[in-house]
């Protein structure tokens, strides 16, 4: 299973995407408070339609509790200020997926958490300041399940 870490997201169908996308991947889904919505909020249910209950969803009360839930599992900040390709990666199993909020990406702070090689970047065109979170979110996890083989998939 792979993890997907939404750090403070601000958008709920951003959000109600990744959990259609966790519920039809086998993804977990992490989210980290404060969330820019309350998860009964209709836009986060409308973009994630009838998937919720398909989904593994863990909601944490800061980044540190997060880390805690994770510990021991390989994580990968997703950032526009990462310096490494993430077709570049080989993924394995219980791989951790990092994103910041919409507006701001994630803290400086947390980013230098990570290594030069665990700090991701999708290409984009020069002037291109940014890609859809859960856009962003489906490659990365298309690619990982890919590299494994669509284990468990049909």
């Amino acid at each position: 299973m792979l993890h997907i870490v939404l750090f403070e997201p601000e958008i709920p169908p951003n959000t109600g995407n990744i959990i259609r996308l966790c519920a039809n991947t086998g993804a977990q889904l992490h989210l980290i408070k404060p969330l820019g919505f309350s998860l009964e909020d209709k836009q986060l249910k409308r973009a994630g339609l009838d998937y919720h209950e398909y989904a593994n969803l863990r909601v944490h009360e800061n980044w540190s509790a997060c880390k805690d839930a994770l510990a021991g599992k390989r994580m990968f900040a997703i950032t526009t200020k990462g310096s490494e390709n993430y077709a570049a990666t080989r993924y394995q199993h219980e791989d951790v997926f990092v994103f910041g909020p919409e507006t701001r990406g994630l803290p400086e702070e947390i980013r230098n958490e990570f290594t030069a090689k665990h700090r991701l970047r999708l290409p984009m065109l020069p002037d291109s300041r940014s890609l859809n979170l859960s856009n962003s979110a489906a490659v990365l996890v298309y690619e990982a399940w890919r590299q494994m083989e669509f284990s468990g998939g049909k």
